[in-house]
Order: structure tokens, then C-alpha cells, then sequence
């Protein structure tokens, strides 16, 4: 085995707390540098890791394969881009870019290079998401009628100083947090018909958007995407409705805790929830009823590792494919036009 030779692009929180870790207990990888422009936090978890303070340096180093744009959103698009140029595979944070086009143009250089390009959608190994995936999957609940996931958290203040509080149009939680549920959608539904939107700043100062209400239409269903800053007592995560019953859950995925108390995901019963988060499913299954809790499939972040090692020395489908992120990218700014417009938007 020859590990993948890596460069962290920053050391906050995505560094410290999704990449960093999932690295680590993979032998297929090797953080050889991590950017770090003012601080040396990561030589505490990762001193065999060269910390350097400019991008060019990890850009120059012929040794590093793989290099993981984790930095702020306006700095995805020339940092992917200079980074595939160099001849590097890359993982972007997600969303992939602030703008679509963009996108496509990073498409077209990693196909030049002869390089792998993904986006780093992490929440596709949430417990809670590959419990519903198999319910769905397994016909559980007849056909669907209704989706709805909420993304909430309770955060009434503005956080000053941090980027994610101002900017443009695309700044605020449809641009940080949407990209996790409108991929979700589009993995278990693949692409909508139709695109409405309606976002608000709800937080008292508060700047960019901080509340989305997301319907995308089907057809046959409507799946709704519900996010907010001001929900201090949590409601279910998932709410799926289909002509033979319900399934409900509850509670978010136990990883992000833990993680950022510096636990790994290379621990036995990694990912595990306790029996009170389990999801409860009310149906018909061939032809008997049944009514109680489903145990919810562990997750693992690390699992997105082991696949893009497998992609790049092996050849294997990508987990998730750069067209994937794009269209993601394409449905939020679909989000931005039926807000501004007060309309549905097709989406072709």
C-alpha cells in the first residue's frame, strides 16, 4: 500500500474536526503539509506534518498528491484550480464553489490534467441519512408522498468577525448548510422538476440569510428542506409520509460531538446511537403492521477517505462525483432566483 501524500489547506474547524481526524486513522493517507498562516495548532495532533504559511509552498512540493481545499468558500475556485494545474487530486469543502460556472470550469481543467476532483459531502455518512436511505430503498413505506429534513441549530447572535456573518447573497446558511440536505435530496431522488424558495434573516443584526424554507418539486411529492438559526428545541431531523405508513427520526448524528472532543473514528462502535435516537417507523410490510423503533446504520466520515483512495489508486466510482456537486450548486442558485423573483423555478 503507498499512502496518498497530503495537504491540508487550513487547520479551523473543518481541519480540526472532519478531515484531520478521518486522515489520521487511515494508513492510505499521509498529511505531509497543513497552511497554517498565523497559528501552529495542528503540529499538537499531527507533528509529522510540515506547517507552512503560503499556498504556493504545497503547490511547489512534487511529493503531495492530494490536496483538500477546506478555507473559506470565496477561496474554493483558485485554490482547486491551481492545485489540479500542479497535477494534484483535489477534495473541496463543501459547497464546491460560490457559483456554478465556476464549477464547470473546474470540471474541464480536472479532465485536462487527468485528475480527480470531489466535494467533500460528508453528511451522506450520517447515521440518520443511511437509515432513511435503507428504508426507502426497501420499499418500507410504500411510495413517498412527502419528504421533509430539517438542518437546524439555535445560534441567536451574530458572530462577529467570522465570514460566514457577511458577504453576499450567497453567504449564510443556504450556501454553509444547504449544500448537506439538497445533496441528501438529490441522492435519494435524484434531480427536481422545480425549485422554491424562500429565505430570511430572522436573527436580530443579523446580515446574511439565517432561515430557508426549500421545496423541490417532484412531481409525484414535494421534498422539503427546512434550515434555521433560532430552533432551540429540535424537532425530527427527517420526516418521510408514503401511501403504507411514516418514518420519523430524531436527533442529528453523534460524529461532529464527538470529533470535536478529539475522539477518532477508528474506535470500536464508532458512530453507534443510543437506542432513544433511533428512527420509528409506522408501516405496512408485507402486509403486516409494524410499529416501533428502527436501529439507526452507524456512519463514518473516514468512509469518504477510503473511497477517494480507492478512486485514485484503483480506479473505483467516486462517492461523490463533481457533476453530483454541481448540481447542488445549480439548485441553490435556483433557491436565490425563486426568493428574489417570488416564484417557482423550473429546473431543467
Amino acid at each position: 500500500m503507498k499512502p496518498i501524500v497530503t495537504a491540508l489547506c487550513s487547520f479551523g474547524m473543518s481541519g480540526q474536526v472532519f478531515h484531520g481526524p478521518s486522515l489520521k486513522v487511515l494508513p492510505q493517507f499521509k498529511i505531509e503539509k497543513i497552511l497554517e498562516r498565523n497559528l501552529r495548532i495542528s503540529e499538537v495532533h499531527y507533528p509529522q506534518a510540515t506547517i507552512v504559511k503560503e499556498f504556493d509552498k504545497i503547490i511547489a512540493d512534487a511529493t503531495i498528491e492530494l490536496v483538500i481545499v477546506n478555507t473559506p468558500d470565496y477561496y474554493h475556485f483558485e485554490m482547486a484550480k491551481l492545485a489540479m494545474e500542479a497535477g494534484k487530486h483535489v477534495v473541496v469543502e463543501k459547497p464546491f464553489v460560490k457559483e456554478s460556472k465556476d464549477a464547470v470550469q473546474l470540471m474541464e481543467i480536472a479532465r485536462r490534467n487527468n485528475v480527480l476532483l470531489t466535494v467533500y459531502q460528508n453528511r451522506r455518512l450520517d447515521g440518520g441519512f443511511l437509515t432513511v436511505q435503507k428504508v426507502l430503498e426497501n420499499g418500507l413505506l410504500g411510495r413517498v408522498v412527502e419528504y421533509e429534513c430539517h438542518y437546524d441549530r439555535y445560534r441567536n447572535f451574530i458572530q462577529e468577525g467570522s465570514w460566514k456573518e457577511d458577504g453576499d447573497e450567497r453567504t449564510g446558511v443556504l450556501f454553509n448548510l444547504g449544500p448537506h440536505i439538497v445533496d441528501q435530496a438529490l441522492v435519494l431522488f435524484g434531480k427536481p422538476k422545480a425549485v422554491t424558495a424562500h429565505l430570511s434573516v430572522l436573527r436580530t443584526g443579523g446580515r446574511t440569510t439565517d432561515q430557508f424554507d426549500i421545496k423541490l418539486h417532484y412531481g409525484a411529492f414535494d421534498a422539503t428542506l427546512r434550515c434555521s438559526y433560532l430552533v432551540r428545541e429540535m424537532g425530527p431531523q427527517f420526516i418521510i409520509h408514503g401511501t403504507e405508513g411514516s418514518f420519523l427520526k430524531m436527533a442529528t448524528d453523534p460524529q461532529e460531538e464527538l470529533l470535536k472532543i478529539h475522539r477518532l473514528p477508528d474506535e470500536p462502535s464508532w458512530g453507534k446511537e443510543p437506542p432513544g435516537d433511533w428512527g420509528k417507523l409506522n408501516s405496512s410490510v408485507n402486509g403486516l403492521h409494524f410499529e416501533g423503533k428502527i436501529e439507526t446504520i452507524p456512519g463514518n466520515y473516514a468512509r469518504f477517505y477510503t473511497n477517494l483512495y480507492e478512486s485514485i489508486r484503483e480506479g473505483a466510482e467516486l462517492m461523490v462525483k463533481p457533476e453530483e456537486a454541481l448540481m447542488t450548486i445549480q439548485i441553490l442558485e435556483a433557491c436565490l432566483l425563486s426568493n428574489r423573483e417570488q416564484r417557482t423555478v423550473d429546473f431543467l
